[in-house]
């Protein structure tokens, strides 16, 4: 069975790559190619439609797909907790609304990276959140540095918020979930997470690099594939592995 995927955003990187691999893959069948001046009823009839778009386009698409009963797979960036809420609550008022599946990164080691970060959290109380991106990227703090203090926070439960010393400054960083986050823009780079954890006498740093684009390709093509058969609003790749951590918030 072939899947026609709609990509939005298709001209940008992440849709070039997102194209490339879809005329790779014999079950996979490119249904359309949005940019800025497309329609949105040009996603009508896709299997999944694909976002890779920008966040002041994201949420008319998302919310063109859930209302037309197409699974969307949100690659985009800046996408809140309180934004994502206004999805949820229009996906309860549709019936026919299919999966929304929110991917902050599709690397399977940064998932992975997130992830034993929420593991270790429990067992320190200082921590903080390092993240580098390049100079062309709009949005920060990173939807990836977002979605790892929420899960630390998350898994930190009855242990309490973490020692953030002199949140109140400006340079100490933004506080997501009560964990200060760093961002860093710059030329020469393309995407690297530090979690940095701190006790007593030791520290553990949890490090992330993409080195290249190629680093997305099987969670994107993971994602597109599983999205179709998938229900529910979801905000993490983590969803679709079993790495025993929630898939939603």
């Amino acid at each position: 069975m072939t899947t026609r995927v709609a990509v939005a955003g298709a001209t940008g990187k992440m849709g070039t790559l997102a194209r490339r691999l879809i005329e790779a893959a014999d079950d996979l069948e490119l249904h359309a190619a949005l940019d800025s001046r497309s329609a949105l009823d040009e996603m009508d009839g896709a299997d999944v439609v694909l976002d890779v778009t920008h966040p002041g386009a994201s949420a008319g698409i998302v919310q063109h797909a859930v209302t037309a009963g197409i699974p969307v797979v949100v690659g985009t960036s800046g996408w809140s907790v309180d934004r994502i809420a206004d999805i949820r609550r229009l996906h309860r008022d549709r019936e026919e609304a299919r999966a929304v599946l929110f991917v902050p990164n599709f690397s399977v080691g940064s998932v992975l990276g997130s992830a034993f970060a929420a593991m270790a959290a429990r067992f320190f109380d200082s921590i903080e959140i390092v993240e580098t991106h390049h100079a062309g990227k709009v949005d920060s703090p990173s939807g990836t540095a977002v979605r790892t203090a929420e899960l630390m926070a998350d898994a930190r439960g009855s242990a309490g918020p973490v020692s953030a010393p002199h949140a109140d400054q400006r340079a100490r960083g933004q506080l997501v979930a009560g964990i200060p986050v760093h961002s860093l823009r710059m030329s020469g780079l393309l995407a690297e997470q530090r979690v940095m954890l701190g006790g007593t006498g030791e520290t553990l740093t949890i490090s992330h690099s993409t080195l290249s684009p190629e680093a997305y390709e099987a969670g994107m093509l993971l994602a597109l594939r599983r999205a179709p058969d998938t229900a529910g609003v979801h905000i993490g790749l983590d969803a679709l592995l079993d790495l025993g951590m929630p898939s939603t918030r």
